[in-house]
């Protein structure tokens, strides 16, 4: 158990390493510029090392967002810290542009939303789980699915909207808006949707 620990605690620093050296080369130049051989050469590790941790540059950069960004966003609680939460994400956008850019550019619209959607299903699921249980309910799991999905896909559609158009898209009206759609649709659409499937039940 022990031995397993420093193997985590290693193998962690070694991610963070190769992290920190590919955010150094990231300020120089774009991602489809790095190569593998610089980004170990920077941080004096060997290739073997890299691709003990990461199939490749890209799977490194998804790593690094998860870390940096949805690991501290699933620390909030998006019923009582909804603003916080969303301000941290489009803070983090805005100073890590070229990150953005890399998994933007590495994987395309469609395959960012996805990656987006995944993390953000697990951090929305527990948001409604959450909420069900503040306004006392008990839904099928087929609807509490259905409407993790549904927020999942609409957060991040929402980021990347604001990541392509973050100059001309006023960041308060963002915030606002999800905060609004998030704090007073849920609480009322869980009671709605077990109303429902209460008369459902009771036919």
């Amino acid at each position: 158990e022990v031995i397993d620990v420093k193997h985590e605690v290693t193998t962690m620093n070694t991610k963070k390493a190769l992290a920190a050296s590919l955010k150094k080369l990231l300020a120089e130049k774009p991602c489809s510029k790095i190569t593998v051989s610089e980004l170990i050469q920077d941080c004096g590790l060997n290739r073997k090392t890299f691709y003990y941790h990461f199939a490749d540059l890209p799977a490194l950069v998804k790593w690094m967002f998860e870390q940096e960004a949805v690991e501290v966003v699933k620390q909030f609680n998006l019923l009582t810290d909804c603003e916080k939460a969303i301000n941290f994400v489009i803070d983090y956008v805005d100073s890590n542009a070229h990150i953005i850019n890399c998994i933007y550019d590495s994987m395309g619209h469609d395959c960012m939303k996805q990656f987006l959607f995944d993390d953000f299903y697990g951090i929305t699921r527990a948001a409604i789980d959450g909420a069900a249980v503040q306004v006392d309910v008990q839904l099928s799991e087929d609807f509490l699915q259905f409407l993790s999905r549904f927020y999942a896909e609409a957060i991040a559609g929402t980021l990347i909207d604001w990541f392509q158009n973050r100059l001309t898209l006023k960041r308060e009206d963002i915030v606002n808006n999800l905060v609004l759609i998030f704090r007073q649709s849920l609480p009322n659409l869980l009671r709605a949707r077990a109303e429902a499937e209460r008369q459902e039940n009771s036919r």
